[in-house]
């Protein structure tokens, strides 16, 4: 397995790992929390679809000719945040999502790596 494979199933795993605490927070905390679990787990779906979508256009722009490389990349992107945007506006129709959990969803993958780099800080100051 590669080093940006490792990283990413990483980064997949703790994503999954840290919404089922706030899963299970969540459970703790709010008396009828159905429509808050599927907004997160919405969210947070959404956002590891499109940081395996981002890792995928990365490494296809690394193999591309040099004149193609910008095109593409801001293509993906501008797909990328349509498809925020397109999720977004559901959650905010559906009656089923809290829309706040959804956004609270889209950065799950933000959360993880700026606390792994966090992590890391903290323990080269230690060490």
């Amino acid at each position: 397995m590669s080093l940006t494979k490792n990283t990413e199933y990483k980064i997949f795993r703790r994503v999954i790992i840290f919404t089922l605490i706030i899963i299970g927070i969540i459970l703790l905390a709010i008396p009828n929390p159905k429509d808050d679990i599927l907004g997160l787990i919405f969210g947070s779906i959404i956002n590891l679809l499109n940081f395996r979508l981002m890792s995928l256009s990365l490494a296809k722009a690394m193999k591309m000719p040099q004149a193609k490389i910008m095109p593409y990349v801001v293509g993906s992107y501008m797909a990328r945040y349509i498809i925020y945007g397109i999720v977004l506006a559901i959650a905010a129709l559906a009656d089923y999502l809290n829309f706040y959990t959804v956004v609270l969803g889209f950065f799950m993958v933000k959360i993880v790596i700026m606390s792994d780099t966090f992590y890391d800080m903290v323990k080269k100051r230690t060490s």
